[in-house]
C-alpha cells in the first residue's frame, strides 16, 4: 500500500506568519519574492527565529525592501559579524513586478503587506500582497461573518447526526 502525501508539508515549511495582516487589511494580489541574507539571518531561520507581524514592504529607487521583520542571531552562529536584526533587507523581484507594484501603490493607494515567510527547496521566500487598511466598521463585518460560517458549521454538523 502506498503511502499518503500529507497536506501539511506547506505548513513544515513556513518559517513565519503575519496572522494579523488579514485582519488589518483587504488582500488583494499577492506575491513571490526571494530574500537577500546574511549567513546568521539563514542560521536564525533555519532555527525558526523570525517575526515579520510588525513589518512592511516599501519601494525605493526601484528596488523592493523589506522593514520591521526581526531576525534574532543565535549565540553560537555568529561571534565575528555584527548583527543587525532589524536591518532593511532587499526583496529579489523581476523588473516587471517591481513596476507593476510601484505603479499600484502610487497611483491607486496600496501598501504591500507581508503574508509569510517560508522555506521553497533550499531559498527562503516572502509571500506579500498588495493591501488597502480595514476601517473599524470593516473588520466587524468580518468578524461577524467568520462568526456565522463557524455557526453554520456547527449547526451543518450537528443537524447530521
Amino acid at each position: 500500500m502506498a503511502k499518503k502525501k500529507s497536506k501539511t508539508k506547506n505548513n513544515e515549511n513556513t518559517i513565519a506568519r503575519n496572522k494579523r495582516a488579514s485582519h488589518e487589511y483587504h488582500l488583494e494580489e499577492r506575491f513571490e519574492a526571494g530574500l537577500e541574507l546574511q549567513g546568521w539571518e539563514v542560521k536564525s531561520l533555519r532555527a525558526g527565529k523570525a517575526n515579520i507581524a510588525d513589518s512592511y514592504i516599501f519601494l525605493k529607487n526601484g528596488e523592493a525592501w523589506l522593514l520591521g521583520a526581526s531576525f534574532p542571531p543565535l549565540d553560537a552562529a555568529c561571534s565575528h559579524v555584527v548583527c543587525e536584526p532589524m536591518r532593511y533587507r532587499k526583496l529579489l523581484l523581476k523588473r516587471r513586478e517591481l513596476d507593476n507594484l510601484l505603479g499600484k501603490v502610487d497611483r491607486q493607494g496600496y501598501s504591500i503587506i507581508p503574508i509569510s515567510l517560508y522555506w521553497k527547496n533550499a531559498w527562503v521566500k516572502i509571500s506579500f500582497a498588495l493591501a488597502k487598511g480595514k476601517q473599524a466598521h470593516d473588520k466587524r463585518n468580518a468578524d461577524k461573518d467568520r462568526e456565522w460560517q463557524v455557526q453554520k458549521e456547527r449547526m451543518m454538523k450537528h443537524s447530521v447526526r
